[in-house]
């Protein structure tokens, strides 16, 4: 939802009318996982995907008759035929889309998403509208859903569950990870672009003004004009987030390090050579840091695309988001 949220922020600023389609069930290799979005108007603006493809002429198709006037339903997509005729699911994989109206339930998530809260959204699959929750109890919709929400926090999650009222999807959104980048250097342009396609909320970490602007990084979600050591604060180490250090200056470098080693934070990148990686992990066992601790330092940084900025910058983003997932070891230097 939050990869559409400004697309769905200027159709209803317009006045459009639009249907919602969410993967509520992705059994098998399916091309997008439960929680996944699309979004369509009235007039045939498309924003979101549910498939790679395959199914998402479909899914528009029975989008605009709900706004003609059809009830929501959920969808069920299998495997296509041999001919390829009919529509399903290319890859082998089957998954159920619930399409229903955009309502004021829905019209409260996207301001929830906008201020970074989390918040748990419950869509009933039988009929009996939404409801959205947070953490503190606050609820806007049909209470009578309100049994969906057992578990849904801390988050995130997006599960099919059996209730009462019938079956509900739960979904629960969290703010979205942060990139805290240190050193506002050519290469940290690159990579802060690279971060916001990847739905990372980057933080650019520098003191000095001339070189931490607006104008040389304008997809930063915060510029910080700070040292690393007074920036690298616990709400933006959470395991979720990551630290890359760029400045290759132990000025920065090593308490950038030290910050981030003290914190649960999911991924520590540090730019530089064998020479300064040994250098920099030299002055942090002086501070105390363990093997173990250094351990997780991925450094250098990146996967190994190239020797241009830009690969560099896509060898960085790759192994965030691989870690994030999941996908490689805690130190792949």
């Amino acid at each position: 939802m939050r990869t559409i949220l400004a697309e769905l922020e200027q159709w209803l600023a317009a006045g459009e009318r639009v249907a919602l389609a969410v993967v509520v069930q992705a059994r098998r290799p399916a091309p997008r996982p439960a929680g996944s979005w699309l979004a369509v108007t009235a007039s045939g603006k498309i924003a979101g995907s549910v498939s790679t493809g395959c199914v998402e002429n479909a899914v528009v198709q029975e989008a605009q008759a709900l706004l003609a006037g059809r009830s929501a339903r959920v969808l069920h997509y299998a495997p296509a035929d041999e001919n390829g005729w009919e529509v399903g699911l290319t890859c082998g994989g089957e998954i159920e889309v619930h399409v229903t109206q955009f309502t004021p339930v829905h019209a409260h998530l996207l301001a929830a998403l906008r201020r970074g809260e989390t918040v748990a959204l419950v869509t009933s699959l039988a009929g009996r509208g939404h409801l959205l929750a947070w953490e503190d109890g606050r609820q806007e919709g049909n209470p009578a859903l309100a049994e969906a929400l057992a578990g849904a926090f801390p988050g995130p999650q997006a599960v099919r569950r059996a209730t009462a009222q019938g079956e509900c999807f739960v979904q629960t959104f969290t703010p979205p990870p942060v990139l805290n980048i240190v050193g506002a250097v050519h290469l940290a342009q690159l990579l802060a672009r690279l971060a916001a396609v990847a739905g990372y909320r980057t933080r650019i970490i520098d003191p000095r003004p001339l070189w931490n602007t607006p104008e040389r990084f304008p997809t930063a979600a915060t510029r910080v004009l700070a040292w690393p050591q007074e920036a690298l604060t616990p709400p933006f180490l959470r395991p979720s987030d990551a630290v890359v250090v760029l400045a290759h200056d132990p000025k920065f470098d090593v308490p950038a390090l030290a910050a981030a080693l003290r914190s649960p934070v999911g991924y520590i990148g540090l730019l530089g050579s064998r020479r300064t990686q040994a250098h920099r992990q030299e002055a942090l066992r002086e501070r105390g840091f363990t093997p173990a601790d250094l351990a997780r330092i991925h450094g250098p940084v990146g996967f190994r695309l190239g020797a241009s900025f830009e690969a560099i910058a896509t060898g960085i983003m790759a192994e965030i988001v691989a870690a994030h997932n999941g996908k490689l070891p805690l130190s792949s230097g």
